[in-house]
């Protein structure tokens, strides 16, 4: 429920009103709404929604400390203290901070570390150079990308360390109810289609911050992930 991607501009007109009532509605479910955000999200991916989070895990090794930008309502946060990674997490919404605290309170005795959640931007995070062996972020908004978001990721992570981004997913499956949702998730602009060209695009901001990046689509069982791995090298990349 969160893209950087906007709505195609090709929709008919009444689409594309319909998109941007849709967006407004996800700003607020993120914020004043919360509360509802776990519900809805389920429902709008068909039960998916967490299933789609959790392919972050893949990309995240146990040891070293970990960053999770937009942290939501908690459930990466927690999944990666279960794990025994050292993780903390910031957040604009304080209304997700504080969803996201009572969850991991009440698994402190699993996670085995009460909350280190922050509420402030990624554009200014209030980290030292070098604190983080990676940073993670499940489908954020247009702030990521920003040039000043994705120096700061650079300046906090670690030579060698990794920014792992999953910007979209897709409903591939044949139902009724899995092509429902698929056309409603790109009525919203949630999952549009896009070819390479379109994933180049999406991967130029951090090539020319310094990254080296590269993409992978992790299919799961009607659905598909995008997932982009982009790694701080200490090397100056060539635009």
């Amino acid at each position: 429920m969160k893209t950087p991607v906007q709505p195609p501009p090709r929709l008919p007109l009444y689409l594309r009103l319909l998109a941007r009532l849709l967006r407004l509605f996800f700003h607020l479910l993120y914020h004043p709404f919360a509360w509802a955000y776990d519900f809805v999200a389920a429902t709008v991916s068909l039960g998916q929604w967490n299933e789609w989070v959790n392919v972050a895990l893949r990309y995240i090794p146990v040891q070293g400390r970990v960053l999770e930008l937009g942290h939501g309502p908690g459930h990466l946060q927690l999944a990666l203290a279960q794990q025994g990674a050292w993780v903390t997490g910031l957040d604009r919404s304080r209304q997700m901070g504080q969803i996201a605290r009572r969850r991991l309170r009440r698994a402190s005795g699993a996670a085995g570390r009460g909350p280190a959640l922050v509420n402030g931007l990624a554009q200014t995070l209030p980290y030292a150079a070098e604190s983080f062996t990676q940073v993670v972020a499940t489908f954020p908004t247009e702030y990521l990308f920003a040039p000043q978001t994705l120096a700061e990721v650079y300046r906090v992570l670690q030579n060698g360390g990794s920014l792992v981004v999953l910007p979209t997913a897709w409903i591939t499956g044949k139902s009724l109810a899995q092509r429902a949702a698929a056309g409603l998730f790109r009525i919203t602009g949630q999952s549009p289609e896009f070819d390479q060209t379109d994933q180049r695009q999406l991967t130029e901001p951090f090539r020319i911050q310094g990254f080296e990046t590269k993409t992978e689509l992790v299919m799961l069982k009607g659905s598909t992930v995008f997932v982009i791995i982009a790694e701080k090298t200490g090397r100056a990349n060539i635009i």
